[in-house]
């Protein structure tokens, strides 16, 4: 198992968009968990009404209220809930490592709006393999997923370091970020072929679409903004 937890690669604009996500996820974790009264089912019950139910969203009740959520915005509710702390922590250092890059690249506006639509496709490509599902998806996977997509196209060689567990030792070390970040698409898309035509408790496929949409959104915006040099300079250790 490799769990990266920073990479090797400045920035020049300060990660406000990248922190305000990161704070909002956890301020609704820390909210529905002090709702539900610290109760692991009271709490899932909340995830039920903002999650994504794909037979739901497909059904002719689309703006009927799932809770007191209208069904049509649980594509975007679903992503700032969590299933527990672990997924948050994951999903969270993940796009911490990334997001201050891709953020620094697009710009602040630009980047909110780049998260929410990988976000949001990711959400379509589970209801598109998923669309029998009577079981809410939730996580910003994602969308974060879309980010480290855009990171690859942007920043293949960058240092990415790593913790590599091999049965009870573990070790440091530095990964490019395709290397890095092709194991994950390679494991995502291996467990996400796997399982079709069943449920497996993990969308794979909103990981796998919310991963292509980022390399297909920052390549269109490439073209418009090449990598400053300053950023292009990868210190490598």
């Amino acid at each position: 198992m490799i769990i990266p937890y920073r990479d090797i690669n400045p920035t020049e604009r300060k990660p406000v968009v990248t922190v305000a996500l990161i704070v909002a996820n956890c301020a609704v974790f820390i909210y529905l968990w002090l709702a539900g009264d610290f109760n692991a089912t009271h709490y899932h019950a909340y995830l039920k009404k903002g999650g994504l139910v794909p037979s739901q969203f497909l059904s002719s009740e689309l703006f009927a209220l799932s809770g007191s959520i209208p069904t049509a915005l649980t594509p975007l509710t679903a992503m700032f809930l969590h299933g527990g702390f672990l997924h948050l922590a994951g999903n969270m250092l993940y796009l911490w490592i990334f997001g201050n890059n891709v953020e620094d690249y697009l710009g602040h506006a630009r980047f909110i709006a780049f998260y929410l639509i990988v976000g949001l496709a990711a959400s379509m490509a589970f209801i598109v393999t998923s669309s029998s599902s009577t079981l809410p998806m939730v996580g910003a996977s994602g969308a974060v997923a879309g980010v480290m997509g855009a990171y690859l196209v942007v920043w293949p060689r960058a240092r990415i370091r790593t913790l590599v567990f091999i049965i009870i030792f573990f070790t440091i070390v530095e990964l490019p970020a395709v290397v890095m970040l092709g194991v994950w698409i390679a494991m995502q898309l291996l467990y996400g072929v796997s399982s079709l035509g069943r449920s497996t408790g993990v969308a794979w496929f909103a990981h796998i679409g919310g991963f292509f949409a980022g390399v297909g959104l920052i390549l269109i915006a490439r073209k418009k903004r090449p990598v400053r040099p300053g950023i292009r300079r990868i210190i490598i250790q």
